[in-house]
């Protein structure tokens, strides 16, 4: 990956995180959204957007429904943002990571806290 490509992941993973916090007015937002990675293919024509959602599981799935369906609305707010040649198409995809490692580290604390047998 280049030096800008890195840049421009970058600078589309804070201006998304912006537009879905201020701009996004959808009710099925009910999840914490949060937008871990950006990765743009070569030619800046596709950008995956790596999604956390955390909540209970009807809201996350709602969340993440509402995300794909504003995915051309969050496009033309780029578009008006950056200064791009090309914004590309976004393609939102669920990042677990963050719920993995929670899960994990409540795992730790229940076996650190149990008495030795």
């Amino acid at each position: 990956m280049t030096r800008r490509t890195e840049q421009v992941n970058s600078l589309l993973r804070e201006e998304i995180s912006s537009i879905i916090s201020r701009e996004l007015k959808d009710p099925r937002l009910s999840a914490l959204v949060s937008i871990t990675d950006v990765d743009t293919s070569p030619d800046l024509g596709r950008a995956i957007v790596y999604v956390s959602l955390l909540g209970e599981a009807d809201a996350v799935d709602e969340s993440f429904a509402a995300l794909t369906s504003a995915a051309s609305f969050i496009r033309r707010e780029l578009q008006e943002r950056i200064s791009l040649r090309k914004v590309p198409s976004l393609t939102f995809r669920r990042d677990e990571s963050i719920e993995r490692g929670a899960r994990l580290s409540r795992l730790i604390d229940e076996a650190t806290k149990s008495p030795p047998a």
